[in-house]
């Protein structure tokens, strides 16, 4: 299958999001922050980066801006609640600006995840 990069800033997110992927057959690596991200892209190839937006560090926009710019063939996903202001929607409206080829809305399925996931991994 793929190897997947899964990163999100709360362990049991990135718990979750990587069981799934794993339970599908994928390879998957996780990071808590766009820096550690980009640390360990520049180690290993990732077919597919799931990275939320609003974290500490190196937050998920300049992480996709980064991304692009360093790995453009890597796919990436988008995700993110909003945080406190509950503004998910508008956060992944600007990460689909910065060249995302997917984004879901936090809470979201198990079933929605590997559907999107397979959409983007089979796109051309």
């Amino acid at each position: 299958m793929a190897t997947i990069l899964v990163v999100d800033d709360e362990p049991s997110m990135r718990l979750a999001v990587s069981e799934h992927l794993r339970r599908g057959g994928h390879e998957v690596a996780s990071a808590a922050n766009g820096q550690e991200a980009l640390k360990l892209m520049a180690e290993t190839s990732y077919d597919l980066l799931i990275t939320d937006i609003l974290m500490p560090e190196k937050e998920g926009i300049e992480t996709i801006r980064d991304v692009r710019r360093l790995h453009p063939e890597t796919k990436i996903i988008a995700i993110s609640g909003g945080g406190r202001y509950d503004a998910g929607d508008y956060y992944l409206s600007i990460a689909s600006q910065f060249g995302t080829d997917a984004t879901l809305a936090k809470p979201f399925s198990g079933r929605e995840l590997m559907e999107t996931v397979a959409r983007v991994l089979n796109a051309p």
